[in-house]
């Protein structure tokens, strides 16, 4: 008579895109690698301005009021966040990298940027920025 073996390991399923097909892969899934911290609330402000500004490309919005209503904030406010696409795109772009917040307060608030998304001329902005930026370290 023959006994039956038990083979035990750790599995887990890995997909390689979306659509595609699961693998079986041995031992633990591993874990995504995060950073220490969080991202900065102005970084996220940022990224929420262009996400806004593409529901309103797309019609999925129509005005201010309707993305207010269903963001549960002002209309000020959401004016407040849109302001920070008038600032150059290299800035945006810096402002969605900003390192991550480690403990403490965020080094760039909203209310800091405002006066430089309100200036028209980008050399001017980025002056501005480089300004801040010196300030805040």
């Amino acid at each position: 008579m023959t006994t039956p073996l038990t083979f035990e390991c750790k599995v887990h399923f890995h997909r390689r895109g979306r659509g595609s097909r699961k693998e079986l892969r041995p031992g633990e899934e591993p874990l995504p690698a995060v950073e220490p911290g969080r991202v900065p609330r102005i970084a996220r402000l940022m990224a929420l301005a262009i996400r806004f500004e593409r529901l309103l490309r797309e019609g999925v919005v129509t005005s201010y009021t309707e993305l207010a209503a269903l963001g549960h904030v002002t209309r000020p406010r959401v004016s407040q966040i849109m302001n920070l696409l008038q600032l150059a795109p290299d800035i945006q772009e810096e402002i969605l990298f900003l390192p991550r917040t480690i403990c403490g307060r965020d080094r760039l608030q909203l209310r800091q940027l405002q006066p430089i998304a309100a200036v028209l001329d980008w050399r001017k902005q980025r002056q501005l920025w480089h300004e801040l930026l010196e300030s805040v370290q």
